[in-house]
């Protein structure tokens, strides 16, 4: 796969060629007269008189008990099927979309903003040396056979503040293992694991629990309008979750990953040999101790701050913002102010900053190193924008869904099918959101007229949705990710990433299927309110 993956064009080469084909196949679709009704599953419903002698509606049950169901197309405002049909990116209308769109593209691709404001006070803190006696001091304290854990830990924990574990912790990670004589694409693959493979877990709740939750209870709602769906429905399954994942990303890295690159040499990810000089290196020096005290102290001093703005009613970040809490959609601000206020602090008391110029010119060249970031991202956005307005995605995601859903599977196959459906639309539609979005109506309801409950279809989405994101192309991080990596290995491509990070997807996959298949057979809740079945309500 590395070998294969590395002879294609560069990343940036790639997304031009993705973006003519998806023009070309737009305009083919259109041309075929491409189309996908939507349709829904909905009970067979038979008239009965009721004990108090009224007229009421309940379900036609099968020979094993099963309520029947019959599957009725969708219509729209104008009473018309509710058809998705392509849209040509060739004709004199999609040319100008092409076209008019380009700017807006760029400038709407989320990760670009994330990367550049984050890596500001990044680049400072590297710059001035905190990061460097930061990564020393963690090396005193955490035991080298814990190093990987860690980072799959963290991976999996930076989901609290949405994407920023993306942008912080994958140089870290890498940077850490090379001045601890690993690989370092060994400490890139293991936190990248646990930031995107791992991205739906959390020993806490979370800003993206309040969202899938409103998706389910809209789908669950096409069965039964008074179904709720709680927000933590799924917590108690994503701590576990999160302590097997943790496991299975330290076990693919030590069995796999990293094994893998012990053989190569430095330049290809190797492991580099620390010299005598590299060793006296890795001691804390006065200097950076001193430093590294004004830094926590500016740092306290930051975080105190923030838990007033957060938890006191009238300040800045406190409350529901529009989406999520207030502060997790201000985390890449906050990330900004995190890093530079204390590395400026370190670099005066070190010595490493002279003046405001001297900072002002280490800002100039934390953005010129995110250059390669750039170019990469002008091009991922017109690919991912244009294959979203070719509506060839929508039409994809729901003729998959209507095939499974008319299988006839069990419980437990059902459930590894939409995990295995959700992981290959994944590959395709790359926001967790809109993909689930798409998904619940179709397959919430469906679900329940077997007897799976909106809580569990949930549970099994958020496992397809995390397994794939590290090997998928429209992650829009993933390029990002690559550059990180090129820093450490020049020649690295997108097949070194990949098959770098296949191993991860295959046992993060295979292990929390299998974990929710065993935890059907138990019987336990998934959360508060996160039973495993649904019973029709009496009477419909």
């Amino acid at each position: 796969i590395e070998r294969i993956g590395n002879l294609l064009p560069d990343p940036t080469t790639l997304f031009l060629i993705g973006t003519l084909f998806v023009m070309g196949l737009s305009h083919y679709a259109v041309q075929q007269g491409w189309a996908v009704t939507k349709s829904l599953p909905v009970p067979v419903m038979e008239a009965y008189t009721a004990a108090d002698g009224t007229e009421a509606q309940r379900p036609v049950l099968d020979a094993e008990g099963k309520p029947m169901v019959e599957w009725k197309e969708q219509t729209n405002e104008k009473g018309e099927p509710d058809v998705y049909r392509a849209q040509s990116l060739l004709t004199g209308d999609g040319l100008y979309y092409a076209l008019n769109s380009m700017v807006k593209n760029f400038m709407d691709f989320r990760p670009l903003g994330v990367v550049l404001v984050g890596m500001l006070g990044i680049g400072i803190a590297e710059r001035v040396g905190l990061i460097a006696a930061l990564l020393k001091a963690f090396m005193l304290i955490v035991p080298a056979f814990l190093l990987t854990p860690a980072m799959v830990f963290l991976g999996i924990m930076s989901s609290t503040g949405i994407d920023a574990g993306y942008v912080v912790l994958p140089p870290l990670a890498a940077a850490l293992y090379r001045a601890a004589g690993r690989s370092p694409l060994a400490g890139l693959a293991a936190v990248f694991s646990g930031v995107a493979a791992g991205f739906n877990a959390n020993l806490f709740p979370t800003g993206l629990d309040p969202v899938l939750a409103e998706l389910s209870q809209l789908g669950a709602q096409v069965i039964d309008p008074n179904k709720d769906v709680n927000p933590t429905c799924n917590w108690w399954f994503m701590i576990a979750s999160t302590v097997v994942m943790t496991l299975v990303g330290w076990w693919v890295t030590s069995t796999f990953v990293e094994r893998r690159m012990t053989h190569r040499s430095p330049e290809d990810g190797g492991p580099v040999t620390p010299s005598s000089e590299d060793l006296a290196a890795q001691r804390i020096t006065g200097r950076e101790a001193s430093g590294l005290l004004v830094a926590a102290l500016i740092f306290g001093g930051i975080a105190t701050t923030l838990y007033f703005a957060i938890s006191t009613p009238g300040w800045a970040l406190h409350g529901k913002g529009k989406d999520f809490d207030k502060w997790a959609h201000a985390i890449v601000p906050i990330l900004f102010f995190v890093f530079l206020l204390p590395a400026i602090g370190y670099g005066l008391v070190s010595g490493k900053i002279k003046g405001e110029k001297h900072v002002a010119k280490m800002l100039v060249e934390s953005i010129a190193a995110m250059a390669p970031i750039i170019v990469l991202a002008f091009f991922a956005a017109q690919f991912i924008a244009y294959f979203g307005y070719s509506g060839l995605d929508k039409m994809l995601a729901l003729e998959g869904g209507q095939y499974l859903g008319q299988a006839g599977l069990s419980k437990e196959i059902l459930m590894v099918a939409f995990i295995g459906i959700t992981m290959l639309f994944n590959l395709l539609i790359g926001s967790m959101s809109a993909k689930y979005t798409m998904f619940a109506p179709i397959f919430i309801p469906m679900f329940m007229l077997v007897g799976i409950s909106p809580e569990l279809t949930q549970a099994a989405y958020r496992i397809g949705d995390s397994a794939t994101n590290i090997i998928t192309p429209l992650n829009a991080y993933l390029v990002i990710v690559l550059v990180f990596m090129r820093q450490f290995v020049p020649k690295a491509g997108m097949g070194t990433l990949i098959a770098t990070m296949l191993p991860y997807t295959i046992f993060f996959a295979l292990a929390w299927t299998v974990m929710l298949v065993i935890w059907m057979a138990t019987g336990q809740p998934l959360g508060p309110g996160g039973a495993l079945d649904y019973v029709l309500p009496t009477g419909q």
